[in-house]
């Protein structure tokens, strides 16, 4: 293959994405150079619910709109589904075929074996948040049919290139917008602290919250940097060429929330650098451009992990909130006036703020309403030298400003007004070039083919023949000249291949009906793709049915023995456990070393254990599950995808933890199909949606998570690393985390615990735990008989006791509020119900 062709094919093949959060953004993102364009519906069902979002009215003129200027067009059903909203969903699956949307983004891995079997021919891309973060992760995901795969944003480079090399699923990586701390979907911060879940679009962003440092017991001081787990914001502008080396097709923008004129100059930029790089030229963005692209919206710049870990640059922690450019700092502050020495650009009218702790409210902004310069007035734009600067902000507020203090630029109503008219003109800016094949013959009707590069066709033939003419006949020029005039359409007329045999005469009555045709033509080819499209092959009430089929077959009881078992994080914990009548343990260790102790102390007292695998899973970390299984522990409880294939692959029994967002009969079937002995419920689901799971499920699949300090954030962000060692990452970090105990203290006093796993990931879990004791009389009463219990850094005389009080409730000794009232009074923390209390708490923690 040439290089020529090498590039053609990759122009084709490399889409550039952008969000849609209402009309205004749609138009922005294709006006300044989408591909495609991501949106979600107001009927629920995506990961960003506080957006605006579109009615599914809209989803007929969202498309047409897209598919005539060649975008296209992806839907978001990127949340959990619960049982009792499957029906709901395969009905919109109807309306979207129906809209011809070029694909679905989905996280519940349930929903995406809905939509294969339901509409075969409906594209299905993988969320990030199903966090695939491996190619033998791809590989489960692809038993589904799944096109495409949202990477995971914690992937360097290098991860994705080798992940391209053994996955035949195309990959989508995005490029540009806010980052989350946690790895999506497997955050919960949202959902522990105030009943918002993350994976159903309500994340509450703690992360951009304040936090401070406990070490060892003790408070260590960290100056200005309060925000440990508030990321800066992902800008890979300079990394496109490596990515399209990679294997990256699609360039994913961040910015469902975000303002049109945001969505405008990000995607410009980003069209800018991709073409660049496309057509072999260097690919930039000059410092004004990246200005630009700051004021639009930035928490500051970085790489995020494409350059691989690098945790104190990920995460300063001296701010969580937009402030737009730096421009200089305070000189001087009069009664009503600031002096500032200027290092960016200032102009009446524009937004500055300075430097202070929004959260505790002393961070003092306002517009510029006068500039003086050498005491004069300066009517133009201003980028260096002092200024003397008069602000619409009460001038007591000034009074707390003091010189040295930082200055923000964060609002230019200039560039505001120029972003917006890329986008707010009446006529298309983008235009779609149309080639025309001409035949016009003397004698015959003339005949017209053309073709689209949205993929209209159009033929038009005259219906009368072209008679002979006895001056001016036709000409290519005439061709061209008439059949250009489409002004107001989306078309561009580029190439006119015109063959004309003798001299015929062509009206110009013809000439402008021919026109109308050709655009009305290739306008409902365009938007008509019903062709691509096949009919249902399969219902939700076949797979339910299939489910019911399966189970029928397998030996099961819904009255036997209640079994009990505990996860640990210490052999100190196992041995305590051990002293207990139990039905298993799994051991979830730092150290993987020490699995081979736990396996024989356990196996000592002739007591079943299951090593816990990390949730995340990256590209040359396989050999964990291969030293896992070299110490013959009874299987393993598996929390990635990567895990399921692994066990199948080497007869290994083991059970699907939580982290596998089991939320629905159609998830359950699938992991089951892969050999689980059971599956963990998802913590997303409160009392009433897990009794939905119960009754769809048969209740022998399941093992349920009674008492357990909830996870919060799971991260590739070490704040060990950042915070507790001159390191930069695990390489060079020296491991404080084996030798220290920390906790993260929020802003109500709570302190939290964070715990490093085996490849050094972190987990913030929540300092207190939560107990679904009052709900097991109705989970047993359904069947359930298998119950687990999750401990993280209690003593020995908490496990025995919190064991024994479980067991009792199992064996109906004593009630689930003898329960709760026992724990809350031996824990000093106190004990919540947690996810699965009878009635939600609607605290919001923002």
């Amino acid at each position: 293959m040439t290089a020529a062709s090498i590039q053609h094919r990759l122009h084709s093949e490399v889409e550039l994405l952008s969000p849609a959060g209402d009309w205004d953004c749609l138009r922005a993102a294709v006006e300044n150079g989408a591909d495609a364009v991501y949106f979600g519906l107001d009927c629920g069902h995506n990961a960003r619910a506080r957006a605006k979002n579109f009615s599914v009215d809209d989803l007929k003129p969202n498309m047409e709109f897209v598919h005539l200027r060649g975008v296209r067009g992806y839907v978001t059903l990127n949340t959990l589904v619960f049982p009792s909203e499957l029906s709901d969903v395969e009905g919109l699956l109807d309306k979207i075929l129906a809209a011809h949307v070029d694909a679905v983004l989905v996280q519940d891995i349930g929903l995406a074996q809905l939509i294969r079997m339901h509409c075969p021919s409906l594209a299905i891309h993988a969320s990030t948040q199903m966090t695939l973060t491996s190619a033998e992760s791809l590989a489960v995901v692809g038993q589904l049919g799944i096109q495409r795969v949202v990477l995971p944003r914690e992937l360097s480079i290098d991860e994705i290139a080798q992940i391209h090399e053994q996955a035949s699923i195309e990959l989508e990586a995005f490029v540009h917008g806010a980052l989350c701390v946690a790895y999506s979907g497997q955050c919960l911060t949202s959902e522990s602290l105030g009943n918002r879940s993350a994976n159903r679009g309500q994340c509450a962003q703690a992360c951009r919250l304040p936090y401070e440092l406990i070490c060892d017991g003790q408070d260590v001081p960290t100056g200005d940097v309060r925000y440990l787990l508030s990321p800066q914001d992902l800008a890979a502008y300079d990394h496109v060429p490596q990515l399209i080396a990679a294997g990256v097709r699609s360039f994913k923008i961040e910015g469902r929330l975000k303002a049109p004129e945001y969505v405008a100059s990000i995607t410009r930029r980003y069209r800018q650098v991709i073409d660049a790089t496309l057509a072999g030229h260097p690919a930039s963005i000059s410092f004004g451009e990246k200005q630009e692209m700051e004021l639009t919206f930035s928490r500051g710049f970085s790489p995020g992990w494409l350059e691989g870990c690098d945790h104190k640059r990920l995460v300063p922690g001296l701010s969580s909130a937009k402030r737009g450019i730096h421009i200089g700092h305070v000189h001087e502050v009069r009664d009503r006036s600031v002096t500032i020495d200027l290092q960016g650009p200032l102009s009446a009218g524009d937004g500055i703020v300075f430097a202070g702790d929004r959260a505790a409210g002393t961070e003092v902004g306002g517009r510029v309403f006068q500039l003086f310069q050498r005491r004069k007035p300066v009517r133009q734009e201003v980028s260096h030298g002092r200024v003397e600067v008069t602000l619409t902000t009460d001038t007591k507020q000034l009074r707390t400003l003091y010189p040295g203090q930082q200055v923000w630029k964060t609002d230019d109503p200039k560039l505001t007004r120029a972003l917006r008219k890329t986008y707010s003109s009446p006529d298309p800016i983008r235009r779609v070039n149309v080639t025309l094949r001409i035949q016009a013959r003397t004698g015959d009707p003339l005949v017209i083919e053309g073709f689209a590069d949205n993929g209209g066709r159009c033929q038009f033939r005259s219906s009368e023949p072209l008679p002979l003419a006895t001056k001016h006949a036709a000409t290519a020029d005439l061709f061209q000249t008439q059949l250009r005039r489409l002004g107001g359409t989306v078309y561009t007329l580029t190439h006119v291949d015109a063959e004309i045999s003798g001299e015929p005469l062509v009206p110009l009555s013809v000439l402008g009906k021919a026109r109308r045709s050709i655009v009305s033509q290739l306008n409902a080819s365009a938007v008509d793709r019903s062709a691509d499209r096949n009919t249902q092959t399969s219902t939700l009430a076949d797979l339910q049915q299939s489910i019911r089929h399966r189970a029928s077959g397998e030996i099961a009881s819904t009255d036997g023995p209640v079994a009990l078992r505990v996860t640990v994080r210490s052999l100190g914990q196992l041995r305590a456990a051990l002293d207990h009548p139990l039905e298993g343990i799994y051991v979830d260790f730092q150290d993987i070393r020490q699995y081979r102790e736990a396996v024989a102390t356990a196996h000592d007292r002739g007591q079943s254990i299951f090593l816990a695998s990390p949730r995340i899973q990256k590209p040359g970390e396989m050999g964990i599950f291969r030293a896992m299984s070299r110490h013959h522990a009874d299987g393993f409880l598996v929390r990635n995808l990567s895990g399921l294939q692994f066990c199948r692959e080497h007869d290994i029994p083991f059970v699907a933890d939580y982290s596998l967002n089991v939320a629905n009969e159609l998830t359950a079937d699938f992991i089951m199909s892969h050999q689980a002995q059971r599956v963990t419920a998802s913590y997303d689901l409160n009392r009433d949606q897990l009794l939905e799971l119960v009754t769809a499920v048969p209740p022998h699949w399941l093992e349920m998570v009674i008492h357990q300090h909830m996870p919060m954030f799971h991260m590739e962000h070490c704040v060990f690393c950042a915070l507790l060692s001159p390191g930069t990452n695990k390489h060079n970090c020296g491991r404080p985390c084996d030798v220290h105990q920390v906790e993260l203290r929020d802003r109500i006093g709570m302190e939290h615990p964070l715990v490093a796993d085996i490849g050094c990931r972190n987990t913030l879990f929540n300092a207190t735990p939560q107990s679904a004791a009052e709900a097991v009389p109705m989970l047993l009463d359904r069947g359930v008989r298998n119950y687990r219990i999750e401990f993280l850094n209690e003593d020995d005389q908490h496990v025995a006791q919190t064991i024994h009080l479980y067991r009792q409730l199992l064996n109906g000794e004593v009630t689930g509020r003898q329960v709760w009232n026992q724990l809350k009074a031996s824990n000093r923390v106190g004990v919540t119900r947690g996810t699965l209390e009878e009635r939600r708490n609607e605290l919001a923690i923002l």
